[in-house]
């Protein structure tokens, strides 16, 4: 299973240079904070998913394309949050169907594959986001970065990705893995932080009611 594929690279080279910035930006930030900022997400990609469904199938619902897509929308961003677990769990299963066609393309149990995957993303939900999203976000960089590197002559980005692909699979893998590494450092820093200013505040808390206990 290729990661970055010829055929889009050949699509990204024809994209513009604020667009690939952007992508390139936008990659970064999922790989560095992920974890951090998947509620924004989940609600932004629900949104936009809801909103352009609603325009292409006004016509099925009888309802004029703005409305339908602006009711979707609305819908969808306000109960984006309470689905996040169900989002999990297909995103869990379609990555283990992915994992499993890449592994061993000969195990047809599609169903019990994307149960499983399903449930394990549920039971470890903040692993599984942390790493989903550092993989998003060097996929992301990693195109932006091959395109660009193309529209300044530094490369012929098609013909590289076609002689290159394990390559560009090895890179992506590797710095996702990195980016898990660096979100859960990350993580476990601010939960340290965060704990030590509770047991503060429970000490000062403390303190001042012996005290008062005291003089009264």
């Amino acid at each position: 299973m290729n990661v970055v594929t010829p055929e889009l690279v050949a699509d990204l080279c024809g994209l513009s240079l604020g667009v690939l910035l952007a992508g390139g930006g936008i990659g970064l930030f999922l790989w560095l904070f992920g974890w951090k900022s998947h509620r924004f997400w989940v609600v932004l990609l629900t949104t936009v998913a809801a909103g352009v469904y609603g325009l292409q199938e006004a016509a099925t619902f009888k309802t004029p394309p703005l409305v339908a897509a602006l009711l979707l929308a609305v819908a969808a961003g306000v109960l984006a949050l309470a689905l996040v677990r169900l989002l999990a769990f297909w995103a869990g299963g379609v990555s283990g169907l992915l994992i499993l066609q890449a592994a061993a393309p000969t195990l047809d149990q599609p169903l019990v594959v994307f149960i499983v995957s399903g449930l394990v993303s549920l039971l470890l939900f903040r692993w599984f986001v942390m790493a989903l999203t550092s993989f998003a976000g060097s996929v992301l960089t990693c195109c932006a970065g091959v395109a660009l590197l193309n529209m300044h002559g530094a490369l012929d980005a098609v013909a590289w990705s076609e002689q290159g692909t394990s390559l560009l699979n090895w890179i992506c893998g590797l710095s996702a893995a990195m980016g898990f590494v660096i979100q859960f450092l990350v993580d476990r820093r601010a939960s340290r932080r965060q704990v030590e200013e509770v047991d503060e505040e429970e000490g000062t808390f403390f303190r001042l009611n012996r005290f008062y206990r005291r003089a009264g």
